[in-house]
């Protein structure tokens, strides 16, 4: 598989993930029951009664999707580490045969002022439900190693 380096990234540039991810009952309850015991996420018949309506996935469960999500990209990143995550907003609930899917945008790009041999990107990623409405967006930092050391990228 082709590898996406510091160099690869352009700002404003935008990249649809090449996997989607469909959400089911048995995944909502198991993982609501683990990290978020919430009637809605856990419960059908209280679900019914909350103000979704139905069961629908804990905000975890839909992040831990959107990591997923990063690993489906048309080249693997050279990522090294995540530096953080911020401006974490759910948009909509994602519910019982949801199909995620996500699109990834680059905000900012600098070569490490420490390490030579990498850069720090910033993207803001937005995953989205088979309606294209967002479930979840998200702007992530992360350290990508460079194809070289001696670029001027």
């Amino acid at each position: 598989m082709e590898v996406k380096y510091y160099e690869d990234f352009e700002v404003g540039a935008e990249e649809e993930f090449l996997g989607s991810y469909r959400m089911t009952k048995e995944e909502i309850i198991e993982v609501g029951r683990r990290w978020d015991p919430q009637p809605f996420h856990v419960d059908e018949e209280a679900a019914r009664d909350s103000v979704f309506g139905e069961l629908v996935a804990a905000s975890a469960h839909i992040f831990a999707v959107s990591s997923w999500m990063a690993t489906q990209m048309p080249r693997k990143t050279a990522a090294i580490a995540a530096l953080g995550f911020d401006e974490l907003r759910m948009h909509h609930p994602a519910r019982v045969g949801d199909l995620l899917s996500a699109v990834s945008t680059c905000l900012t790009k600098r070569v490490s002022r420490s390490k030579p041999d990498r850069g720090i990107v910033q993207t803001h990623m937005t995953l989205k439900n088979q309606r294209d409405e967002p479930v979840m967006s998200v702007k992530s930092t992360f350290i990508v190693a460079r194809r070289s050391a001696g670029s001027s990228a």
